[in-house]
C-alpha cells in the first residue's frame, strides 16, 4: 500500500513539473493572442519592431480567426535574452506553435519576419497552411552583392561595437534617416522610431548582422504550401535580381505595391489589405 501511495505521488509531483515547465518556458518574444477562431495566423515583425506594426491587420481578421501576434526579445521594449540569433528565433517560433497545438497556421511575416516566415516553412515544410512574406528576401545582402555567401562563425563585434557606442541622439539620428527612407507615411514615422529607441542595442547590432549574413536562397526549394510575396512599390524597378533569389520557391505568387516604401502595410494600406483578404480567404 505505501508503496503504491508513494508510486500515485511520485506521479502527481511529475505531472506538476511538466505543467509548470510548460507555462513558464522563457521564449524569446512576447505573444498577444486574440479571436477565437479554429484556424490560425501568426504575426511576425520585422527588424526592431513591435507586434503593434500588425494592429490594423489583425482587426482585420480576429473575428474570423485566431491570431498570435509576436514582438521579439530585446525589440520595442521586450526584454531581452542573452544569444539572439535569428536561427534561434526561428526554432523557438516553430516550440511555440507545437507547444501550443496550433494547427496548420498561417505565417504573415513583415521585413526580417517576413524572413523567418521561409525559413520555417523550408525546415518545417508541414507545419503550416500559407505563408505571406511582406517585402522580405530569401538574401537581403545578395541584393547588393549577388556573390554573397554567408560566413560561418560570423564576428559582428565591428557592428555591435559600434552601435553600442553611439549616445542616445547619435542612435536617434540614424533611425531617423533610416525610417524616411523606409516608411513614407510621416504619420507613422515615430511610432515606429520609437520601437527602435526602445530595443536592447546588442540584440539592435547583433540581429542585424546575423540577419545580414542569412541565405535562405536554396533551401526554400522545400517549401510546399502557398506563398504570396507582398514587395514595395520600388522593387517593381528590378523584377529580375529579385525574383531571381526567389527562383526555388515553386509556390510563390508576386504581388507589388502600386506606392509607398517598405512598411506596405501603413504606405499601401488599401492594396496591401486586397491582397491579403484575397489570398488568405481563398
Amino acid at each position: 500500500m505505501k508503496k503504491y501511495i508513494f508510486l500515485v505521488i511520485a506521479l502527481l509531483f511529475s505531472a506538476l513539473c511538466v505543467n509548470v515547465f510548460a507555462q513558464t518556458k522563457s521564449y524569446p518574444f512576447e505573444v498577444v493572442k486574440s479571436g477565437k477562431e479554429k484556424q490560425s495566423i501568426v504575426f511576425l515583425p520585422g527588424f526592431a519592431s513591435s507586434g503593434d506594426v500588425w494592429n490594423d491587420t489583425k482587426a482585420n481578421f480576429e473575428k474570423d480567426y485566431t491570431c498570435y501576434t509576436f514582438t521579439m526579445a530585446g525589440f520595442a521594449g521586450v526584454k531581452s535574452q542573452p544569444n539572439a540569433s535569428f536561427k534561434n528565433w526561428e526554432t523557438e517560433i516553430v516550440n511555440y506553435i507545437r507547444a501550443n497545438k496550433i494547427e496548420k497556421p498561417i505565417i504573415v511575416g513583415h521585413s526580417m519576419g517576413g524572413g523567418l516566415a521561409l525559413a520555417i516553412a523550408s525546415d518545417y515544410p508541414d507545419l503550416m497552411s500559407k505563408i505571406v512574406v511582406v517585402d522580405a528576401l530569401p538574401c537581403l545582402s545578395a541584393l547588393r552583392d549577388p556573390s554573397f555567401k554567408s560566413k560561418e562563425n560570423n564576428d559582428c563585434s565591428s557592428i555591435v561595437n559600434p552601435i553600442n557606442a553611439m549616445s542616445e541622439d547619435e542612435f536617434l539620428q540614424m533611425q531617423k534617416r533610416n525610417m524616411a527612407m523606409l516608411l513614407a507615411d510621416p504619420s507613422k514615422q515615430d511610432e515606429a522610431i520609437s520601437w527602435s529607441m526602445k530595443s536592447d542595442r546588442k540584440t539592435f547590432g547583433e540581429m542585424y548582422c546575423d540577419f545580414s549574413n542569412t541565405d535562405l536562397r536554396d533551401k526554400i526549394a522545400a517549401i510546399k504550401c502557398p506563398s504570396l510575396i507582398l514587395l514595395e512599390f520600388g522593387f517593381s524597378n528590378y523584377k529580375e535580381p529579385i525574383e531571381a533569389q526567389y527562383k526555388n520557391l515553386k509556390t510563390a505568387s508576386f504581388q507589388y505595391s502600386t506606392k509607398g516604401l517598405h512598411f506596405i502595410m501603413y504606405d499601401d494600406k488599401e492594396w496591401y489589405m486586397a491582397q491579403l483578404h484575397n489570398f488568405i480567404k481563398s
